[in-house]
């Protein structure tokens, strides 16, 4: 039986490096001369650039975000970070009681901010929304972590799963809902396989440290310390290569995951993002911002976006202009849906 998901509508990026990085240079400058207060107006710019450069069937996404609500969402948590802050040179016990407020009222922040993110985003001039309840934000923002603590990490692929059905299975589109059927074996099978490679590297690591010790003890003192060197960097060199080569393999199987897990409405979504590509990609865009000294950093960051946005396509289920059209129409009959926002972003 043939699928009847027949057309694939992919995701293009039009966005072209050096435009993006006069903008990138210009928030940089400005952001150090007005003592960070620009970052919430450099951060709009960045956003206005990717999203209309973000192209799905021939339309561009856009943001609407104020700089001013973002400036009160930064302008928060510096005073949340600076009350703990100063509490803990003051008191100890304070500074205790400091940490259980801001962990008790975060997740309702983070609640807030998927709010306002979701809300000023939209396509075809219809906004997003986000659906997802504040019980549920305590849940994925403070109990599964919790769950980690005491776990000791087990509990780690529960709570990437919690977060990624919450952030993509509460989010709507209009009056249509997403559903994300993501596989909770699937993510678990990724930080396994991610887990073994990590254990052996781990195991390299101690090997060679070990040989490095045992060799030191043999030799007079300063060549104990050049051969402890040479095993410390042949060490951070296995450390370097491990997290290189897993991280990226992680990333692209946990979105491939989650976005082919997704659908809205009747219309599915697919993501095909290579693990060895985003290695590579990863690999020499590092390599671009050190030998750069920082300046093909904008560069690295629009590579890598592309690449990730151009992988996921959409899978429509008959007309999508028709999809469209009806959407508009419940929502002229119906009235756009009050955004019930806390009006900042705090950010996520």
């Amino acid at each position: 039986m043939m699928d009847k998901h027949t057309t694939t509508l992919p995701v293009t990026f039009t966005g072209q490096g050096r435009d993006y990085f006069g903008i990138w240079a210009v928030n940089l400058l400005l952001t150090v001369l007005t003592l960070g207060i620009y970052s919430a107006w450099a951060k709009v710019r960045r956003m206005h650039f990717f999203y209309r450069h973000t192209r799905l069937a021939g339309a561009a996404f856009d943001y609407h975000g104020e700089p001013l609500s973002i400036l009160k969402g930064r302008t928060l948590a510096f005073l949340m970070f600076m009350g703990h802050q100063l509490s803990a040179e003051a008191e100890p016990l304070l500074a205790v009681l400091v940490l259980v407020i801001l962990l008790a009222v975060m997740p309702w922040l983070l609640h807030r901010s998927l709010c306002f993110r979701m809300h000023n985003s939209s396509f075809r001039g219809l906004r997003f929304v986000f659906r997802g309840s504040v019980k549920q934000a305590y849940v994925v923002f403070l109990g599964l972590p919790l769950l980690i603590v005491v776990s000791l990490g087990l509990a780690f692929p529960l709570w990437i799963h919690a977060l990624k059905v919450y952030q993509y299975g509460s989010s709507g589109f209009g009056r249509s809902e997403f559903q994300c059927a993501l596989s909770r074996g699937e993510i678990y099978r990724v930080y396994l396989a991610a887990g073994i490679v990590t254990v052996v590297g781990a195991g390299v690591i101690i090997l060679l440290l070990g040989l490095g010790v045992a060799e030191g003890l043999s030799l007079d003192e300063e060549a104990r310390r050049q051969a402890l060197t040479i095993v410390g960097s042949a060490a951070l060199f296995v450390v370097f290569a491990m997290m290189l080569c897993v991280a990226p393999f992680v990333a692209a199987r946990v979105q491939n995951a989650v976005w082919g897990g997704l659908s809205l409405g009747p219309h599915r979504f697919v993501s095909a993002v290579s693990g060895r590509r985003l290695a590579f990609i990863t690999l020499t865009n590092l390599l671009g911002v050190v030998f750069s000294l920082g300046l093909y950093r904008p560069f690295a960051e629009l590579r890598l976006m592309k690449y990730r946005l151009e992988s996921i396509s959409m899978l429509p289920d008959g007309n999508l202009d028709d999809f469209m059209a009806r959407t508009e129409a419940d929502l002229a009959a119906l009235g756009e849906e009050a955004a019930e926002m806390f009006d900042v972003d705090v950010g996520l």
